[in-house]
């Protein structure tokens, strides 16, 4: 068979990733992306940690409400 069944195929897959509602819970995804809460900076990064501060992890929360908006 040629074409027309991979085709329909690959139709069906992207109609459905294009509508399917996904319930994702961006609390558990951040804390996940964030690691463990005691981690250490490795050693090769350490001077650029120190340099950067505690302060300055997190991103301000302005500077990406825009991106959000236009996605």
């Amino acid at each position: 068979m040629g074409r027309g069944r991979a085709k329909a195929k690959q139709t069906k897959v992207a109609r459905e990733l294009k509508y399917r509602s996904f319930d994702t819970d961006f609390t558990t995804l951040e804390r996940e992306l964030r690691g463990p809460e005691g981690h250490e900076v490795p050693p090769a990064y350490a001077d650029l940690a120190e340099e950067k501060g505690a302060d300055d992890a997190a991103p301000p929360t302005g500077e990406y409400e825009d991106l959000r908006r236009s996605g």
